[in-house]
C-alpha cells in the first residue's frame, strides 16, 4: 500500500524545491472530509486519491496536480464545496478541482467509433486545463485497478468506457504506459476468455521467451559496443490487446503470431538512432514495408522514433523501436514530459486543427522560462471553435461556438427546424438565442403553429439552418407569389373572355413560359404576383395585336385618371428602373429615400416597385431574387417627402425660428409636432418637402446653427417593413 511520505520522497526527486506543506494539507484535509469512507473493497476511501497522486508522480506533475489528486473526490463524494476548496488551497486547484467535477459528471454512454471520438473531444473542450485530464486518466487507472470489486455488467461498463474513451486519451496525450495498462485492464474484464488464454499461451512460453530475448539483447549490446554507440536495449513480450488485435484483423490464431517479441534500443543523439538502424538491418533481414520513420515525421503526439521489424534469430520476426533519451521520456511521459522537457525538434507540419495545441507545447515550452509559466500557456480552450453537447438519447453532437437550439434543430430535422419554439438546456428552458456550451444537455420544443422569423437569420451558426431558414422563406414567398399571380391573371384573362385553366389545359401558357425564358407556368405566374412580369406581356403572346389596342383604347381613359393619381404620390419618373418598365412606383416609410441616397428597389407583390435605402434593414436580409437595381434620373426634379426629428431647449421663439430657417432654404413644411420634456426639452418633428440630399442636407446645417437645438436627425422607421 502506497504511502503518503512515498509520495513526498518521490516528488522530493523530481522537484526537490517544491511546496511540501501545501501537498501535506492537501493530504490531511482530504484525509479528514473522506474520515469514514470505504470503497467496495471494503478498504479505507483515502487510498484511493494516495494512489492516484502517486500515479501523478510517475507522470512528474507538479504540487498544484498532486494536491488535485488527493481532492479531486471531496467536491463529489463529500460536504466539501468548491469555494471550500478556493479558500484552503486557492483558485488553481480550485479550478482544476473543478474540471475533475465537471467531467466525472457526464454519462458517456455510447461505444461507436465516431460516438466515442466526439466524446473524447467534448472532454477535452470541457477543460482549461491539461492536468485536469491527466489527473482523470490516473483516476481512471486506479479505478480500473480496482475494478473487480464491481459487479459484472458494472465492470463491462466501465470497461467499454475506458477502451473507448480514456486509453485513446492517453494514446493521444502520448503517455504510452498508461495507455497500455488501460487497455489490457479493460480487455480484461470484456472478453475474460480470451484474455485468460492468450495470458495462459504467453506463460507457457515464457521461459523460451527469456532465453530469445537475453539472446537478442546480448547480440545488439555486442555490435554496439563495436561501434563505440553508448545506449540501453531492453527487450518485452507485446502487451495482451495488442496480440489480441493482431488475432482479430488477421483472421489467425496465437500460434501464427510471430512477432509478439519487442525490443528498444535508447541511444543518445538522432545520428546514433539511423546508425543502430543501419547496423540492424546488417545483422537481420528487414521485413519490407515495416520501416517507419517517426523521427523526421513524428506523430500528432509528438512521439518519435524509428520502427523496423526484422526476421531475427532462429527466423522469428521482431519489432524494434529506436529513439534517444529525450524521445524515450516523451513517448514515457507524454504532454507531462514538458514540464521539465527543455529541447527538442521542431515541428513544421501543416496544423492539424484537432492536435495543433499538441505540436505548439514543445515550441512554447522552449520559450519559457519556468514550469508556472509552461502550465499558464496550456490554460486555453483546446477546441477553441467547437462545442459538444447531448442529445437526450446520450449522443454527442458537434457545433460551432455560438450554435444555439435553433441550429440544433435544424441538424435533426427541417420540420423540426420550422416549428422549434424553444429548447431545454440541462432540464431548464432557454431562449432561442441560447448559445451552447461543451457538456449541455439539449431537448427541442416544437408546436405545429411556429414558423420560421427572419431575425433567427441574425444569430444561427449552422449553414444547414441559414440554407433551410432562406429556403423556408423562399418557397413561401413562391406560395404567396402563385397564388397572387394566379388572382392577377385570372382577373385580366376575364377582361378578354379568356380562362386561365382552359390557357393551361391547352398549353398555351406553357409556351408563353418557355418564350419567356421560364422552366413552367407556376414559374411565369409566380413572376406576375411578384411583379416582374404584366399580363399584358403575356397576352401580347397570345393574342393578336389588333384585339390587345382596341381593348387598350377602351381602358385608357380610365388608366389616365390612375396613373396621374400614382404619378403625383410616386414620381416614378425621378427614378431609372433597370430591366422593368411600365411599372407603379412607391417610397417605403420606413427609410424615406430623397435623390442622392443609395437605394434599391424591392418588388412587393400587388404594388409595383418599393424604394429603399440600400442600408434598410427591412430589406437587407430579404429575397435577392426580388431586387431590382434603380438610380436616381437628376435631370428631373421633384418635392419628397422627410422627417426630421429636432432636440431642442424648450423656450420662447424657439420654433419659430425654427420654421423661419426652414423657409429661408426654400424646403415646405407640411406638419409639425412638438413634445416637451420634464427637464425643459424638446423634441419637435417636422415633415418637409425637399428637392434631393444635398437640399436636406442645407437644410439640416440651418438648423444646427440656430442656438438652442442640441441635434437635428432624419427619422428613418426601420420597424415598419414596406416590402
Amino acid at each position: 500500500m502506497l504511502r503518503f511520505n512515498d509520495i513526498l520522497d518521490r516528488l522530493a526527486s523530481y522537484n526537490p524545491n517544491a511546496d511540501m506543506d501545501l501537498l501535506r494539507k492537501a493530504y490531511v484535509f482530504s484525509a479528514k472530509v473522506h474520515l469514514r469512507q470505504t470503497r467496495l473493497s471494503g478498504e479505507p476511501y483515502l487510498i484511493h486519491p494516495l494512489e492516484v497522486a502517486g500515479i501523478l508522480t510517475q507522470l512528474k506533475l507538479d504540487v498544484a496536480s498532486l494536491a488535485t489528486g488527493l481532492l479531486h473526490d471531496t467536491v463529489e463524494d463529500t460536504l466539501t464545496t468548491l469555494e471550500e476548496i478556493s479558500e484552503n488551497f486557492g483558485k488553481e486547484i480550485a479550478q482544476l478541482v473543478d474540471g475533475l467535477t465537471k467531467i466525472s459528471q457526464i454519462s458517456l454512454r455510447s461505444s461507436e467509433e465516431d460516438q466515442a471520438e466526439n466524446f473524447r473531444k467534448m472532454i477535452l473542450a470541457m477543460v482549461k486545463d491539461i492536468r485536469v485530464i491527466l489527473i482523470k486518466l490516473a483516476d481512471r487507472l486506479h479505478n480500473m485497478r480496482t475494478l473487480k470489486y464491481h459487479t459484472p455488467e458494472k465492470q463491462g461498463e466501465i470497461a467499454q468506457e475506458t477502451l473507448d474513451i480514456y486509453a485513446p486519451l492517453a494514446n493521444r496525450l502520448g503517455i504510452d504506459w498508461i495507455k497500455t495498462e488501460l487497455e489490457d485492464l479493460a480487455f480484461q474484464y470484456l472478453h475474460p476468455d480470451i484474455y485468460e488464454e492468450i495470458q495462459r499461451k504467453i506463460a507457457k512460453k515464457e521461459k523460451e521467451r527469456s532465453r530469445y530475448i537475453d539472446e537478442v539483447k546480448r547480440t545488439f549490446m555486442k555490435k554496439l559496443y563495436e561501434n563505440h554507440i553508448e545506449g540501453e536495449v531492453t527487450g518485452r513480450l507485446k502487451q495482451i490487446y495488442s496480440i489480441y488485435l493482431k488475432m482479430k484483423d488477421q483472421h489467425i490464431d496465437f500460434n501464427q503470431v510471430y512477432d509478439i517479441t519487442a525490443f528498444r534500443v535508447i541511444v543518445n543523439t538522432i545520428k546514433e538512432c539511423y546508425d543502430v538502424l543501419g547496423i540492424i538491418h546488417s545483422l537481420w533481414k528487414p521485413i519490407p514495408g515495416k520501416f517507419k520513420d517517426y523521427i523526421g515525421l513524428s506523430k500528432e503526439n509528438m512521439y518519435q522514433s524509428l520502427h523496423t521489424a526484422v526476421i531475427g534469430p532462429y527466423g522469428e520476426r521482431i519489432e524494434i523501436q529506436i529513439r534517444t533519451h529525450e524521445m524515450h521520456k516523451i513517448a514515457e511521459e507524454g504532454i507531462a514530459a514538458h514540464w521539465k522537457y527543455k529541447e527538442g525538434k521542431a515541428f513544421n507540419e501543416a496544423d492539424d486543427k484537432r492536435f495543433t495545441w499538441l505540436r505548439q507545447l514543445l515550441e512554447w515550452q522552449r520559450d519559457l522560462k519556468d514550469d508556472a509559466e509552461f502550465i499558464e500557456s496550456v490554460k486555453v480552450d483546446l477546441f477553441p471553435l467547437e462545442v459538444y453537447i447531448f442529445t437526450p438519447k446520450g449522443e454527442v453532437k458537434e457545433f460551432p461556438v455560438g450554435a444555439t437550439p435553433i441550429d440544433f434543430a435544424f441538424s435533426i430535422h427541417s420540420d423540426i427546424g420550422n416549428h422549434c419554439v424553444g429548447a431545454k438546456v440541462n432540464g431548464k428552458i432557454v431562449p432561442l438565442k441560447y448559445e451552447f456550451r461543451s457538456g449541455d444537455t439539449v431537448e427541442i420544443l416544437t408546436s405545429p403553429n411556429q414558423k420560421p422569423s427572419k431575425d433567427w437569420l441574425k444569430f444561427v451558426k449552422t449553414p444547414r439552418a441559414k440554407t433551410k431558414i432562406r429556403q423556408w422563406f423562399k418557397t413561401e414567398e413562391r406560395e404567396k407569389s402563385i397564388a397572387l399571380g394566379k388572382e392577377i391573371l385570372e382577373k385580366e384573362l376575364r377582361k378578354y373572355n379568356l380562362q386561365q385553366t382552359k390557357l393551361i389545359k391547352a398549353g398555351e401558357l406553357a409556351k408563353v413560359a418557355a418564350e419567356f425564358s421560364f422552366q413552367g407556368v407556376d414559374d411565369l405566374i409566380a413572376a406576375v404576383g411578384y411583379g416582374k412580369l404584366t399580363v399584358n406581356q403575356i397576352l401580347g403572346k397570345i393574342l393578336p395585336q389588333e384585339r390587345l389596342e382596341q381593348k387598350e383604347e377602351q381602358e385608357e381613359g380610365r388608366l389616365k385618371s390612375l396613373i396621374q393619381k400614382i404619378t403625383r404620390s410616386s414620381p416614378k419618373d425621378a427614378l431609372l428602373i433597370k430591366g422593368i418598365d411600365n411599372v407603379m412606383v412607391r417610397y417605403a416609410g420606413c427609410c424615406n429615400p430623397v435623390p442622392g441616397d443609395k437605394v434599391v428597389g424591392f418588388i412587393t407583390r400587388g404594388r409595383g416597385v418599393t424604394i429603399h435605402t440600400v442600408d434598410c434593414q427591412n430589406v437587407i436580409d430579404d429575397d435577392p431574387n426580388r431586387k431590382v437595381e434603380v438610380e436616381w434620373d437628376s435631370t428631373k426634379e421633384y418635392s419628397y417627402p422627410v422627417r426630421l426629428r429636432i432636440y431642442s431647449e424648450d423656450k420662447k421663439g424657439l420654433l419659430a425660428e425654427i420654421s423661419s430657417s426652414i423657409s429661408s432654404n426654400e424646403a415646405n413644411i407640411t406638419n409639425a409636432r412638438v413634445d416637451t420634456t420634464d427637464d425643459k426639452k424638446a423634441i419637435s418633428i417636422f415633415e418637409l418637402e425637399i428637392r434631393d440630399l444635398n437640399h436636406l442636407k442645407k437644410v439640416i446645417k440651418g438648423l444646427e446653427r440656430i442656438k438652442g437645438i442640441h441635434r437635428v436627425e432624419r427619422m428613418r422607421v426601420e420597424t415598419q417593413a414596406e416590402s
